[in-house]
């Protein structure tokens, strides 16, 4: 069937009313900036501990008490493991029975555990914090693409020691998580703000 010339002349000014704006100066371009999941985080919340370990703390209503199952497990290893997040708390609880030999190894352990992840660590922010209850917590800040954002430990020295890691089970990058490490951070704080040993 013939086209008509009229029939012609709009389908070569569709076509190039499409191919135009294609055509456009690179220099017109807008890089759009970077954007993150929006992350809903509830208010906090806290409950007690369930009694029957020798230490006693409140923690985040959003988590979860899991035994830590793991082969190397003592007694009172406890996760605080927030499921919706991700991100799991792994305290370990060693009694000292006024043992000074325990004591400096387990402080030298936890400053190891902490120096492992130097190699991704972009900084390493320690501080000491006082508890109301008179406690001093050693606490350490990583940043950049480590595994672990967030490591604490505190001892009486005699009978006591008392330390916990924060991991996420994500491979979100730390950036893109910060909200959710700040949120967790602020709840193991409390935590550690009402930590009481029996």
């Amino acid at each position: 069937m013939p086209v008509s010339p009229l029939l012609r002349g709009l389908r070569a000014t569709l076509a190039f009313g499409i191919l135009l704006p294609a055509c456009s100066s690179p220099a017109d371009y807008t890089p759009k900036p970077k954007g993150y999941n929006r992350i809903d985080l509830p208010a906090a919340s806290y409950q007690l501990l369930a009694p029957g370990r020798p230490y006693s703390f409140e923690y985040s209503r959003q988590a979860k008490v899991l035994r830590d199952s793991s082969y190397l497990a003592q007694p009172n290893w406890i996760n605080i493991y927030y499921p919706r997040l991700k991100a799991n708390v792994q305290i370990t609880y060693v009694p000292l029975r006024q043992d000074p030999k325990l004591l400096n190894k387990l402080l030298e352990d936890a400053r190891k555990l902490t120096a492992k992840h130097q190699i991704k660590a972009s900084a390493i922010d320690e501080s000491v914090i006082k508890t109301p209850g008179g406690m001093r917590v050693a606490i350490f800040e990583l940043s950049g693409e480590v595994p672990s954002q967030f490591q604490f430990y505190t001892t009486d020295s005699t009978h006591h020691f008392f330390r916990g890691a924060l991991y996420f089970r994500t491979a979100t990058a730390n950036d893109s998580l910060a909200p959710v490490i700040d949120y967790v951070k602020k709840d193991v704080v409390h935590m550690l703000n009402t930590l009481k040993f029996r």
